[in-house]
């Protein structure tokens, strides 16, 4: 039975590690207003696992991630040059608050959205 709950446990842990979602949407230079010729929206998001009160992080969701290493590609792949970053986000994991608020198993988000330009 332990054999049993420690690979449930595990298979959970695992399946939700390094959940990131990339969401783009190319549109017409002449509709959207930004510093350069848009190419299309991008809308990254990355969850993390963190375990005991953030404490142990197992997978990391950080700004870092969602916009130098998801974001620029996906603006590159599309044709873009540079990320006209509109608004990103990270839940923080420092502060008492913030800690408790971590519980046992947690999973913090990361999410940026910028237009990609050329």
């Amino acid at each position: 039975m332990k054999k049993l709950l420690a690979a449930v446990i595990a298979s959970f842990a695992l399946s939700m590690a390094a959940c990131q979602s990339v969401e783009s949407a190319k549109v017409d230079p002449a509709t959207i207003a930004s510093n350069g010729e848009a190419v299309a929206v991008v809308q990254c998001t990355a969850l993390g696992l963190t375990a005991i009160f953030h404490f142990i992080t197992i997978t990391e969701a950080s700004l870092d991630t969602v916009v130098n290493k998801m974001m620029v590609a996906e603006a590159k792949a599309l044709g873009g040059n540079k990320v006209q970053l509109l608004g990103a986000m990270e839940m923080p994991k420092h502060g008492l608050i913030f800690m408790l608020a971590g519980g046992i198993v947690n999973l913090p988000p990361a999410m940026a959205m910028g237009i990609a330009v050329k």
